[in-house]
């Protein structure tokens, strides 16, 4: 009989039932929120739905991302800043440069929006983060996940601060649809929603080819900091754009890019244990990115409206928001207010252009952290 009774405790010392506190249900509930808003609402599943899972595992079974667990080494490839390289080699293979070079004022807005950053990064420091803590958390307000990651990465915050800046940041980018519209009504008018833009101009071949070339260039040559993720941006477009390599752009673009996000969304869900978690760094990290954001987007659309006055109604402010760096769910969220005030109205492609020069923006507002930081 005791060996009975002793064998039934051991097994309920084995469940995890033994070991969870509350902070452990609150997170497996935030979990099963994202994944809620990932499969039956379509909030950014491929982000959302391994991030949560990550999310949930890991606050059953905290060993999973400790020493030695499984998603221990996933997270490794995330500290080394292996993954959110070779996730812009996918962005890269699978983005269109067109619109921004027929429209290079569209690298204007992008560079405004990018305002939410540096805005933010003053914030941090004044909520009382140190200077790198304060960058990793800024970027956040570039809705740009795998750079956030990385930068955190490369100023030392991963025991620390990556997890929580991460979910910030990717959870940013899931909300883009719910966050951006009421901010982007605030500051336009029904009017200026109404504009339609005229037809972008055909883009060459030869264009399409040389501008990766260029850009990497020029942008590494004055910030080297931004080599990896710059560079990786623009050799996975030259391998969509030079047309003799379709086997590397659709791996790129495809099997590699699925598997580095499995790899990258559940390590950096399993990260988000309720001890790491739910502190008061980590309230204020989530409010900092949401301002950043906030910001961002209101200096993006406001500096649209500048343009707009500028050359006498032919821009439409609501392409400005789009200058964030979530692609392309920032464009299509321009596209969507647009309709909604003129359903013949069709910003898609105006607005990717600010779209992805604001991918290029935050990976150069990275850089010019790590540099003043002296990080290589």
């Amino acid at each position: 009989m005791d060996y009975i009774l002793s064998t039934l405790q051991n097994l309920a010392d084995q469940t995890a039932f033994s070991t969870l506190y509350w902070g452990n249900y609150v997170m497996i509930l935030v979990a099963l929120v994202f994944l809620y808003l990932a499969i039956a609402k379509g909030f950014e599943p491929l982000l959302l739905v391994p991030i949560a899972f990550g999310m949930l595992l890991s606050n059953m079974f905290p060993s999973i991302i400790e020493q030695g667990g499984l998603l221990h080494y996933f997270y490794m490839l995330d500290e080394w800043s292996i993954l959110p390289s070779l996730i812009f080699l996918g962005v890269g293979a699978m983005t269109d440069f067109g619109p921004l070079i027929a429209n290079p004022k569209s690298f204007l807005l992008g560079a405004a929006a990018q305002f939410g950053i540096y805005a933010a990064y003053f914030l941090a420091i004044f909520m009382g983060f140190d200077g790198k803590e304060a960058a990793a958390i800024s970027i956040i307000g570039g809705a740009d996940g795998p750079t956030s990651i990385f930068l955190a990465g490369k100023l030392g915050m991963g025991g620390t601060l990556m997890g929580p800046i991460a979910v910030a940041a990717y959870s940013y980018m899931a909300l883009v649809p719910v966050i951006q519209p009421p901010f982007m009504k605030l500051f336009t008018t029904e009017k200026e929603r109404k504009i339609k833009m005229a037809q972008l101009r055909p883009v060459s071949k030869l264009e399409k080819i040389l501008f990766p070339i260029v850009v990497t260039i020029v942008v590494v040559l004055i910030l080297p900091t931004t080599a990896p993720l710059v560079g990786m941006l623009m050799l996975g477009n030259l391998f969509r754009e030079c047309g003799v390599v379709k086997q590397l752009t659709e791996t790129a673009s495809n099997a590699l890019m699925y598997i580095v996000v499995i790899l990258l969304g559940t390590s950096v869900g399993a990260t988000t244990t309720a001890q790491a978690f739910l502190t008061w760094d980590t309230l204020k990290i989530v409010f900092l990115g949401l301002a950043a954001f906030c910001i961002g987007t209101t200096a993006g659309v406001l500096f649209g409206k500048l343009m707009c006055w500028a050359t006498k109604g032919k821009v439409n402010p609501l392409i400005g928001s789009a200058g964030v760096s979530a692609v392309p769910m920032a464009a299509r969220v321009s596209q969507k207010v647009g309709a909604e005030a003129d359903p013949t109205n069709f910003l898609l492609m105006h607005a990717m252009g600010p779209n992805v020069a604001g991918v290029i923006g935050t990976a150069v507002a990275a850089g010019t952290f790590m540099a003043i930081f002296g990080v290589k």
